[in-house]
């Protein structure tokens, strides 16, 4: 860790959640087709995920080898997810 400690203004960073979370919520509302809808809830998700890492696990003060060990599961699943995108669209 470095010397010195970022601490982040936690009541902030709980709006900002809970603002995210109702915006998820209210995007089902919205008159988009279901994979528009989807991606933007999975969009808000990421950005609610970064902030709760950045924040509430305090990865900003951490080294860079921690942002490896946090960016090589993402990646994972990002390849995962294309790998089976073609089955999970064309499902008949």
């Amino acid at each position: 860790m470095t010397a010195e400690r970022i601490h982040p203004r936690y009541a902030v960073i709980w709006v900002w959640l809970v603002v995210l979370m109702v915006a998820g919520v209210l995007a089902t509302l919205l008159p988009l087709g279901r994979s528009a809808v989807m991606s933007l809830i999975f969009a808000i998700a990421a950005v609610k995920a970064t902030l709760v890492a950045l924040n509430y696990m305090h990865l900003k003060s951490e080294d860079w080898l921690i942002y490896g060990l946090a960016v090589v599961p993402v990646l994972l699943a990002i390849a995962m997810t294309l790998v089976l995108f073609p089955d999970i669209v064309f499902h008949h």
